[in-house]
């Protein structure tokens, strides 16, 4: 029997992380070029479904086969330019077909995982193509944003075109604990 991915479990319920950032949808909402997006870490497509909606052609990438079967059942249900695909997106390797890569609360930078993400962060800037963008919605507190803000300007090419603060409220549906985190979502360019 295979063994259960650690979100599986977490993803029997539907919408589990509720809808996208506002930010984000309003930055792709009124960015000019309506291109290729991969969503790293997709999850259940909560941006990824909003930002195929928008007109964007999407690829998701997630360890989850039950989150990319809720979100590929979603996409074919709603026509949407929407693909999702299980895998490790640390070995992901395709980031130049892409114009706008999407990292969101992918990086925590625990002292055991911290050099895995920063390599991530170096290799999808390596591969993207000028003109490319990667988006990072990560969480606001301790070092992150700054360990995220270095690995970023490795090559020191990179256009900043966003830096934003906002403020995420989670609400969780069965328990109706709810909670508020800063976070931040940087925006780059090649």
């Amino acid at each position: 029997m295979k063994s259960m991915v650690a979100y599986d479990e977490y993803y029997h319920t539907e919408n589990l992380f509720g809808d996208p950032y506002p930010e984000l949808i309003e930055f792709l909402a009124h960015y000019p070029k309506k291109g290729k997006v991969l969503d790293l870490g997709c999850g259940q497509g909560r941006d990824a479904i909003a930002i195929a909606r928008m007109g964007y052609d999407v690829t998701g990438i997630d360890h989850s086969k039950v989150g990319i079967d809720q979100m590929n059942k979603i996409a074919k249900v709603k026509n949407l330019s929407l693909t999702g695909k299980v895998g490790d997106i640390f070995s992901y390797n395709e980031c130049q077909n892409y114009d706008i890569i999407l990292l969101d609360s992918m990086f925590h930078f625990a002292k055991k995982d911290k050099a895995k993400e920063i390599a991530l962060v170096q290799k999808i800037v390596s591969q993207i193509r000028r003109e490319s963008l990667v988006i990072f919605c990560i969480q606001d507190n301790g070092e992150k944003v700054s360990i995220l803000n270095t690995a970023i300007g490795f090559e020191g090419k990179l256009k900043r075109l966003t830096d934003q603060k906002f403020v995420y409220t989670f609400k969780d549906q069965e328990s109706g604990h709810k909670s508020e985190t800063n976070y931040r979502m940087i925006v780059v360019q090649k």
